[in-house]
This record gives C-alpha cells, structure tokens and sequence, in this order.
C-alpha cells in the first residue's frame, strides 16, 4: 500500500507508533537523538502521549493529525514527539504532572504537553478540536518568537511545582499502627460510597480492584457484613454490568455511566488481571458461582485473545473497530440491534432479552444494545419456569452463537507488544486462580509466563526488560516491572514450592534496592539510576487503578523478610508505610494497598510453614480457606530457609502456624490449622 507520507515512527516497534507512522505530522520517536535535535534548532517540543486502545487519542488523531494543514503548523514550529505511555511510563508520568500542575489536578489521554528545548514543560492539556488546537499552537509559538522570557518563566515556576510532586519525606515519627487509624479511615471513604449500584457514588466507574481486595479483606477480618454486602454489591453490578463482555468474557477499562453499563470498550490486560485475583479470593468468602464464571471466563478470554505462543499476555483490545459503513466506531465490534439479535436467537428471544435487558434498560445509542444483566439466575428462573441446567444450557448456545457471528466482524486493533509489569499482574492472576480453583491448566499457564519472563525480560545483570515484541526485548525496566514481577513470583513459589521463584523474588528486590532505592527517605524511584534524566524523577507511590509500585514494593519486603529472616528488608517496609501513613486517613481510596499491608500489623499476619512429603496436598487443601493474613513457605524435604530448617520429618507432613518466628506445636491437619489460624 502507498502512503502519501511516512515519517520517523516508521522504525518503531509500538503498535500506538506505528498508528502514527504515516501521518502528515514530521513525527519523531522519544530518545536521545531527538531531544538533542530540539537542543541544536532550539525549537519548542511538542510531546504527544496515548496508546493503542485510546479511543479519544484516535479521534485527535483523525481530526487533527491527519489533517496536513494542522501537520504544516506543528512541522514549522516544533519538534514533534509520539509516545506511547505504555512503552514510556517514564515520560508519561514526568509530564502527566506537569499537566497536572498546570490544570487544576485533570489530565488523561491523549496528553499534549509543549516544552522547550531543554525538556521543561511549558503548557499543556487532553484532547482539542482542530480549530482550538491549532488556535493554541499559534498562540504560544508567537510568544515564544516574541517575548521567550515568559515562557522560561513559566518553565522555572513547573519544574519547581514538579520537585514537589511524588517527593516523599522520611517520617521520623514512631511508626504506630492501630486499627483505630484504619477504621476512620474506611468510615471517611465509606461516604463515597453508591450502596444500590455498588463502586463509587459517581460516574465514570473505574473498577479499581485494589480498593475492593481491601475492602473484602478488612470486613472478613472484622465481620463487617454492612461493608462485605457493599462488596459484593460492587461486584455483583460488574459481573452483571455491560463493563464486562458478556459474550466474550473479559472487563473494559471503565463504565461511563452510573450503573455499570456502556464501557469505553478498550480491554486492558492490567484490569483483567487483577480482576481475576479478585473475583477468586471474593468466591473463596463467598462461594458465589457468578464470580467464579467470571474468572473462568475473563481467563478464557485472556486465553483466546491475549496470550501468544511463547505464553506471553498482550497489552490490550481497542474501543474503536471498522463498522458496517467501514469507519472506525467506538464500540462496534460489541453492540447488537433487535433485529439481528432476533434472528440469530430465534424462539428464545423473549427469554433472551429478558435476561440481557433487550430493552430500555439495555438500550445504548443509535438503536444499539450492549448487553446487561439486572436479575438473578433466581428470578428468571421463577419468572420463566425453567431449571438452572436449562437456563446455563440456553446460555451457552447464545454465548457460541453470538461469539461465533461477532468474530465475523472487523476486530478491534490488538496491541501485541509484552509488558512486563503487565505480565506480572496477569501472571499473578492465573496464580490466584489455580490456588482457588485448582485447574492445572491456569498453573501451566502460569509457570510458561513466569519462564516466559525469565528467559527473556531478565538480563544478565539482574535488571527487567520493560517490553517484548517479535523477539526484541526493549527498555530499561521500572519500578513497576520489578514489584509486580516479586509479587507473582513469590506467590508462584507459595503454590509450588519451587524455590527458584522466590529466590528470584529476592535477587530483583535486591536489584531494586542498588538501582532504584532513595537512601533518604527509604522510598524507590520509578526510574533506575541507569536511565536518563528526565525533567523530574518521580517516587510513585499512590494507589491508582494498578497499586502505586512503592506500595506493592513494601509488600514484597514485609513477606521477603518473613521468608529470608531479612531485618533489612522488614524495616524498609515499615518505614515506607509510616512515610505515607500522613495522606492516607483522608483519602483512603488512594492508598489502599498500603492500607492493605497496614492490617499486616494491626493483627497477627500468620506464617504457615509445612513440610513433608504431603506438603503439596496440604496446601491445595489450605488454600480451600480465605486467608490473606498469611503467607506459606514449604517443602518435601530437608530446607536450609529459615522458616523450615531441621523441620523436615520423613515419617509425616507437619504444619507450623507462627507470628513472629513464635510458633504452636504443629499439628498434621489442616483443619487444626486453621483453627490457629483464626483465633
């Protein structure tokens, strides 16, 4: 195919990049070459940040960077960047900052930011109209032609708003932590709460599933069944909602609306696996079979989808896809109109679009309909005097049906680049599955990913690779690829003892802390020392969608230094959490995995070791019981770990329950256990 123009993005292996590739815009990639470029022509920057899925990014796109009047303005004026946030979390964060600063705290995607030469950011904001944007543009090259000195200004007041931001103090204070603390704090955030339709009482809904493995977690804990019905309202109204694909399994990013209906339709693997662990633990505490065939079917989507030979996950599925009309629509690969769906259910129509809300409830736009539940299993089966086996049978033949007509469709664009903070979280899912459910085929799964990540985003040195695509490893490594890497690798040693998991576990914490560890206030940065200087140099550590890296990073050493009787390790983790204590009464929803690991201290956490030659069985037989306040170490045999050593008894398989290294007398049944275990 002839393109009438190609630029720089050409080289790229970023799908989002290569979206890019043949826009009339002189695009330049993010690296060393083009910064020095905008140095030596001392032009203004214009830095561009979106990814694949972004259906917002592709209409700006559409209108503006398409349009090869709108591309003469930028051309003349700017060095232009493209960059893919996924690929660049770095640049992303850096700048997403600055718009932050410069806009009352809003930001999204796609994000434009115009920085001088030097990389300080000057202006910036989201998405605009052709004419407002080029109106923008204009504006600021006139000023930066006539009076610059406003600008640098401008630049001097940004950075120092920025050295501000993410930069985290040491606490001197004592570290106390008392669950009075966690309780206001859960009462304070409990306000926001939408008690008939479950998540937040606004829209958008985000699925945050940190927010709710907290929240399971502290009512089991407390038996606060108020708060445990709020839960599993939340994720009852997901399972039920249009946000999930009820044909193809799987969660989109987000519901625009109030009720968990109409999704911006982009499928991210982050969501999906961290969704995944948390439908598993939540069936676990309450043996609802609706959450299990969401993870049974968000898996088989991920399966289908996502995973490529080699037992890598891709990045995501876009909103947007080619429609009838042969233009891209958002949504258009997973919305029906009545008539067809008529058709192709024939006599079962009724109770069809009774089940899936074929109506105003279900109703979207332009006579299309996503797909929503509202009632129980329960109540049709009343209302339509039909068994469950009937009911799963006729669910299964429209699911085929309708997945084998819809796979006709023009697909939405797949980005099939490796992430290796995204593995991790997906990794850690099929972990939480197979310790739920006990299907060998999510630990088969699970093993070729981890090995997957090992023989390929591990160099020799120790550090991560970021991405993987047709062979390449590329980008140093982030925080976020190292902490979500421990954590599954600690887990997947929890469900098979093999400790060539958790022992590299240790060595990528250690790794982190050469590289990446800040000596004064016990934080990590989100960059290595390796990497280049970026116009700030951020310490993430709140609770977003994916848990802020420092706080999954603190996790990680509360149990390696369980595991590895490390003081270190235990100190760094307590330190941290007593750094970021300060916010987190105020806004809980932002820091809920550190509320998370505060429960680790304000009642016991257990360690379970077991050892023998039964060892296996006894797990799979523990992990039948909700119990996050624990971790397990164990072996078949002799073991120099401290949790195990000269424990090993060949005449039977024993079990010791501790707290601090203090342990019962061991018993061999689980049940007994158990009883430890929640006294």
């Amino acid at each position: 195919m002839n393109h009438k123009y190609t630029n720089d993005l050409i080289n790229e292996t970023s799908p989002y990049l290569l979206q890019h590739a043949h826009n009339p815009v002189d695009w330049k990639a993010w690296n060393d070459n083009t910064l020095a470029e905008a140095k030596a022509e001392k032009k203004l920057m214009l830095i561009s940040v979106g990814y694949s899925a972004c259906h917002w990014c592709h209409v700006m796109e559409h209108e503006s960077f398409e349009d090869s009047l709108v591309a003469q303005v930028m051309n003349k004026n700017f060095i232009n960047i493209k960059v893919d946030r996924e690929e660049r979390p770095d640049v992303d964060q850096a700048y997403m900052n600055a718009v932050y600063l410069l806009n009352n705290g809003n930001g999204g995607w796609p994000l434009n930011v115009i920085a001088l030469p030097d990389g300080r950011p000057i202006w910036g904001g989201t998405y605009f109209p052709k004419k407002q944007w080029i109106s923008i543009l204009e504006q600021i090259t006139k000023l930066y032609t006539e009076s610059p000195d406003k600008l640098y200004q401008q630049a001097d007041n940004v950075e120092k708003g920025l050295k501000a931001i993410d930069m985290v103090e040491l606490n001197t204070d004592k570290p106390i932590f008392e669950s009075e603390f966690i309780e206001t704090a859960v009462k304070t955030w409990s306000a926001q709460f939408d008690n008939n339709l479950g998540g937040p009482n606004r829209a958008p809904k985000f699925m945050m599933p940190n927010n709710y493995q907290f929240l399971l977690r502290y009512a089991y804990q407390n038996n606060d069944q108020e708060l445990l019905n709020y839960v599993n309202l939340t994720l009852t109204k997901m399972a039920y909602g249009g946000v999930f694909d009820q044909i193809g399994g799987g969660f989109s990013r987000y519901s625009v609306d109030t009720k968990w209906h109409v999704p911006h339709f982009e499928k991210m693997l982050y969501d999906n696996g961290q969704l995944v662990s948390l439908y598993a633990d939540a069936y676990l505490v309450t043996k609802n079979e609706l959450y299990k065939n969401i993870v049974e079917e968000t898996l088989e989507y991920v399966k289908r989808d996502m995973t490529t030979k080699e037992g890598a996950f891709y990045s995501s599925l876009d909103a947007d896809s080619i429609n009838s009309e042969g233009k891209l629509e958002e949504g258009a690969f997973y919305v029906w109109n009545k008539e067809e769906l008529q058709a192709l259910i024939g006599d079962d129509f009724d109770l069809f679009s009774d089940y899936y809300n074929i109506n105003n409830f279900g109703l979207w736009e332009h006579g299309n309909y996503v797909l929503i539940r509202k009632d129980n299993d329960e109540t049709i089966l009343e209302k339509h005097k039909i068994t469950q086996s009937e009911l799963e049978n006729k669910k299964n033949t429209w699911k085929s049906t309708l997945l084998e007509v819809r796979n006709k469709r023009p697909e939405p664009r797949l980005d099939d680049k490796t992430l290796t903070s995204w593995n991790g979280l997906m990794l850690k899912g099929y972990i939480d599955a197979y310790r739920v459910f006990h299907n060998p085929e999510y630990l088969e799964t699970a093993i070729k990913n981890a090995q997957f990540i090992s023989n390929n985003m591990i160099q020799e040195d120790g550090a991560l690779f970021h991405t993987f695509k047709e062979g390449e490893s590329k980008f140093n490594g982030y925080l976020e690829d190292y902490v979500t890497v421990i954590d599954a690798y600690i887990a997947l040693y929890e469900n098979t003892l093999d400790t060539k998991w958790l022992s590299t576990a240790r060595d990528l914490a250690n790794y982190t802390f050469d590289k990446f560890y800040d000596e004064n206030s016990s934080m990590f940065y989100f960059t290595s020392n390796d990497d280049a200087s970026l116009v700030s140099r951020s310490i993430e550590y709140r609770d977003n969608v994916i848990p802020g890296s420092n706080s999954i990073m603190a996790k990680n050493l509360f149990k390696l230094a369980h595991y590895y009787d490390n003081s270190h390790y235990s100190k760094t983790a307590m330190t941290m959490l007593n750094n970021v204590k300060p916010e987190m009464q105020e806004y809980a929803s932002g820091y809920s995995n550190w509320l998370d690991l505060m429960l680790n201290y304000t009642s016991p956490f257990y360690e379970v070791a077991i050892v023998g030659k039964d060892a296996q069985e006894k797990i799979t037989e523990l992990n039948q019981t909700y119990l996050p306040n624990k971790l397990i170490a164990g072996s078949t045999g002799e073991s120099n770990m401290p949790l195990l050593l000269n424990r090993f008894n060949p005449e039977a398989t024993l079990i010791y329950v501790c707290v601090n290294k203090a342990c019962k007398l061991p018993v061999s049944e689980i049940d007994k256990a158990i009883e430890f275990l929640k006294e």
